[in-house]
């Protein structure tokens, strides 16, 4: 399944660094452990290379024996040999068993976090970076996206009586405004931002799912397909995945991928969040933005593709605000991460409507994606940076209430116009 996500060497050296690093996303010591599975691992290779050793040194002393007519000598020899050569599979076997269960124990460790990311529990203790745009002022009480949008074709009993709970189904202006939403974020990233477009499978395989650092611990998150696939939970597991089992020159670097696809999530962790309306769907579809790029420019990238995010909220005209997560609030894969969340009116709140990380190398070391530095031998492993640009779901649902009028039509914001034939306001029906 490529590498391990961590390096055994780094932990050897230091334990104490790497449990200090767990215990800032608030996790138990585990070092010791890890290096107590990777010495019996290391002792079994040992004795296994002593016993291949000796195994091969045997043989060639029968022949000598035999030579001399020393019988007996060739006799003891050759069972020697016999020992061994059951017990040099066994040897092996175990030898492997210990490597899995060490890949299996570092794969369920997440990322270390940035020096930079804020100590704290949750979402609570994440920090304000910057908030930008201006609140909407309205005459009138602004309602919520699941008041108003109906009448624009938000048909949740229709989305429902298909597929069940969570599911949408859009018609008319709604679906209209959602195929607009995507194709003007996929033009902002593109012309705008030298993002290269891809169109990449919904469906992958067990090794691309581990590499993003889906597998094998949120299982439970995703959707999986009779023949044993997986349907992608976001497009980060595809695009991210293109440089897999790669040594790039480093003057291919960064490479910029962006796509917008449909989402497969099973949410098995929200029971009762956001049931209503258009927020938390099994079904949604998001621009995504990956950056593969040198460890010495991920920081720099991950500053970057969050301005990217933040540019298509501003050409909306959508107020929001950017927050660095805090170390109890960071994700599995990310070492750190801003979330950019998007006023809403008739919540009266802010909702996060995008996710920039940067993963350092924790998933090139699943993948087995590195570089070769200009002039040099030895290959590197590559960083990678994921980012929303944006959640096409919620944007529609911020673009609703943010526009919304008394009337209960909606106005269509101007970066968006040209996309809907020049339609200033959508009426309801």
């Amino acid at each position: 399944m490529g590498a391990a996500m961590h390096d055994i060497r780094l932990i050897r050296d230091d334990p104490a660094a790497f449990d200090a690093g767990l215990a800032r996303r608030g996790l138990a010591p585990v070092a010791a452990e890890l290096v107590a599975l990777d010495e019996r691992r290391r002792a079994l290779a040992t004795e296994a290379q002593a016993a291949q050793a000796r195994r091969n040194e045997a043989s060639k002393a029968i022949g000598h024996a035999k030579g001399k007519g020393d019988a007996a000598t060739a006799d003891a020899l050759m069972a020697e040999v016999a020992t061994l050569k059951t017990r040099l599979p066994a040897l092996e076997a175990e030898e492997r068993e210990a490597g899995e269960a060490l890949r299996e124990a570092l794969a369920a460790i997440p990322n270390l976090l940035a020096a930079d990311v804020p100590a704290g529990r949750d979402e609570d203790d994440n920090q304000l970076v910057h908030e930008a745009g201006t609140l909407p002022a309205f005459n009138f009480t602004p309602r919520e996206h699941d008041a108003i949008g109906p009448a624009l074709g938000l048909d949740f009993e229709g989305g429902a009586a298909l597929a069940g709970a969570r599911f949408t189904l859009l018609r008319g202006s709604a679906a209209r405004l959602h195929r607009a939403l995507g194709q003007f974020m996929l033009d902002v990233l593109t012309d705008a931002h030298g993002f290269e477009l891809v169109a990449p499978p919904l469906l992958v395989r067990d090794e691309v799912a581990y590499g993003t650092g889906q597998l094998p611990k949120f299982t439970d998150d995703l959707f999986r397909t009779t023949d044993g696939r997986w349907l992608i939970p976001t497009a980060e597991v595809s695009l991210t995945n293109i440089v897999r089992e790669q040594i790039l020159p480093e003057s291919a670097l960064p490479l910029r991928f962006c796509a917008l696809t449909p989402c497969f999530r099973s949410e098995a962790g929200a029971a009762g969040r956001d049931t209503r309306g258009f927020i938390r769907q099994h079904q949604f579809e998001k621009a995504e933005m990956v950056a593969i790029t040198t460890p010495e420019a991920s920081d720099a990238e991950h500053e970057r593709m969050t301005a990217c995010a933040e540019d298509i909220l501003t050409r909306l005209g959508l107020p929001y605000r950017r927050m660095k997560l805090c170390a109890g609030d960071v994700g599995f894969a990310s070492a750190r991460t801003y979330d950019l969340e998007v006023w809403l009116p008739g919540q009266g709140r802010y909702r996060e409507i995008s996710s920039c990380s940067t993963c350092t190398d924790f998933q090139a070391r699943r993948m087995n994606a590195r570089y070769r530095p200009e002039g040099e031998k030895a290959t590197r492993f590559v960083h990678t940076l994921n980012g929303s640009g944006l959640a096409v779901g919620r944007t529609l649902v911020a673009v609703v209430e943010n526009g919304q009028q008394a009337d209960g039509s909606v106005a269509v914001p101007e970066a968006l116009r040209p996309y809907l034939a020049g339609t200033e306001l959508l009426v309801p029906a």
